[in-house]
Formats: structure tokens, C-alpha cells, sequence
């Protein structure tokens, strides 16, 4: 399958905690970029969904936005560790709250 990204991501993980109502579930990044990220997770949404984020980022308050289900692959939980791509890419619509803290998180990740 073709890359269909514009931007390079960074691999890191970090705790995510999201839902379409509440954040009652729980993954973790795979990448990240400004734009979006990748969740690991056997919980996905099917494409299309909007789902409430919180992200926690090293050494500062959690960044709360709203973000978009891009694709979408389902894997067993007890498959997850072993399957890289499990989870959901997830495509940013607009920041609640730390949009400052995470795009200055992103820059330095890049700058690296």
C-alpha cells in the first residue's frame, strides 16, 4: 500500500486515553506528528469516527483534542504486542486544551 502521509512521524509512546463520549479507554502512540498519530490499541472506531483525546506528554499538562478515525485494523489483544500496525490512525481536528504544549513537544522531537 502507498504512503499517503504528507508528514514524517516520530516513533514514541506515550499513554492515550479517548472515547467518543468519555475517555474510558486506554492505548498508547506508536508515532506522532503535528497533524496526527497512531494508537495502539484491540478498542478501534471504525473510520470516520470522531473520538474525544487526551494525551499525556513528558513533563507537561495532558493535551486534550478532538481527532478523526482515519483507518482502522483490529487485532486480538493477545496479538497486539506482536502486530505492529493494531490500532487506529487518527488524524487531528481542532485542540480542547495544550495545543501550545503539543506543538511544542512535536518541534522538539523533530529537531532531533
Amino acid at each position: 500500500m502507498a504512503e499517503k502521509r504528507n508528514v514524517n512521524r516520530k516513533n514514541r509512546r506515550l499513554q492515550v486515553r479517548y472515547g467518543i463520549d468519555s475517555l474510558d479507554r486506554v492505548g498508547f502512540t506508536c508515532d506522532i506528528n503535528s497533524e496526527g498519530l497512531f494508537i495502539q490499541t484491540s478498542n478501534i472506531a471504525r473510520p470516520g469516527t470522531v473520538l474525544r483525546m487526551e494525551l499525556a506528554i513528558p513533563g507537561g499538562s495532558p493535551v486534550r483534542f478532538i481527532g478523526r478515525v482515519q483507518w482502522a485494523r483490529k487485532v486480538p489483544p493477545n496479538l497486539l504486542s506482536l502486530v505492529k500496525k493494531g490500532g487506529m490512525g487518527i488524524r487531528i481536528i481542532r485542540f480542547v486544551a495544550g495545543e501550545e504544549a503539543y506543538s511544542a513537544y512535536c518541534a522538539e522531537l523533530f529537531r532531533r
